[in-house]
């Protein structure tokens, strides 16, 4: 990429991404304008990011393994826009290991 070259090409995963870490439509909106100057509208965003929502139900409602050898809990902090306030939030992350030594993330909470 030469200097001050923008790649776009992966712009709907850019967008499902800002999505899925709490950013709003509208300021997965503003960000584009001011990094990319892409216009995109909220209902635009919604609707590129609508398709992934049935694809979360479906693994938070997946059947887990009865067992597991081991389990870990972990978080994530995040910095998320709260009545207009920026907070620290942390997502916390239960992690178990199969008996086959698979890991499977059993829930994010």
């Amino acid at each position: 990429m030469k200097k001050y070259q923008r790649d776009v090409s992966d712009i709907e995963g850019k967008m499902i991404s800002m999505y899925a870490k709490g950013m709003t439509t509208r300021d997965i909106s503003d960000h584009l304008n001011d990094i990319y100057g892409i216009e995109a509208s909220a209902e635009m965003i919604t609707e590129i990011t609508d398709p992934i929502l049935p694809e979360a139900k479906a693994w938070q409602t997946r059947p887990l393994d009865s067992s597991y050898r081991v389990m870990f809990m972990d978080a994530i902090h995040y910095h998320v826009k709260e009545d207009n306030i920026v907070v620290k939030k942390a997502v916390s992350i239960a992690l178990g290991i199969r008996t086959d030594g698979t890991k499977d993330v059993l829930g994010m909470y």
